[in-house]
């Protein structure tokens, strides 16, 4: 973590970590890669960081249709969508593995997804339903339940919804602390 990345903060981390709460950090470091300065300034109200971690140590997981591309398309999507920085850069790390240029350009709101074959219906029904779940105000139509049955189990419905919460969790929470993003 660099001097200029506290600056660019609302806030500076506490100088003195509880130890539970260290042992925390070093999971957030080992399982990102980096020593991420939101999990540090959580710290500051430990209940906070614990019910953080949980909830990022229960992150979706590919069940069934809502696999790991499935997954990036619905975190970038929702990134894209709250205009997090953070967001985009944490949840877009490796998107070339997993979607195409065109691809990126849909899930960025830059391009209809409808012109771009290599989206299927599914993963097209995913970034609209992200896109309603993180709209002001919420306003889900009936019909989009009707929709998701169509192409989802209910357990893969809950892991669509949910992980669009979680990201915009998240994002509430860095942008809210005023915290850079990262690299």
């Amino acid at each position: 973590m660099t001097a200029g990345a506290l600056t660019e903060a609302f806030i500076a981390p506490p100088r003195r970590v509880p130890l539970l709460l260290r042992f925390g950090l070093w999971i957030s470091r080992r399982a990102t890669g980096e020593d991420v300065l939101v999990a540090r300034l959580l710290t500051w109200y430990p209940r906070a960081a614990i019910g953080s971690g949980v909830l990022e140590s229960l992150v979706a997981k590919g069940v069934g249709r809502v696999d790991e591309r499935m997954l990036k398309i619905v975190r970038m999507t929702v990134s894209s969508a709250v205009e997090c920085p953070f967001c985009i850069g944490f949840n877009g790390r490796d998107w070339e593995k997993h979607l195409t240029e065109d691809e990126l350009a849909v899930v960025q709101g830059r391009r209809d997804a409808v012109g771009v074959a290599s989206l299927d219906a599914a993963e097209r029904l995913a970034i609209e339903y992200s896109r309603l779940l993180t709209a002001t105000p919420i306003a889900v139509p009936r019909e989009m339940g009707d929709r998701l049955r169509e192409h989802f189990t209910e357990r893969e419905i809950v892991v669509l919804a949910t992980t669009v919460a979680q990201v915009d969790y998240w994002a509430r929470v860095v942008q809210g602390l005023g915290c850079p993003p990262l690299g």
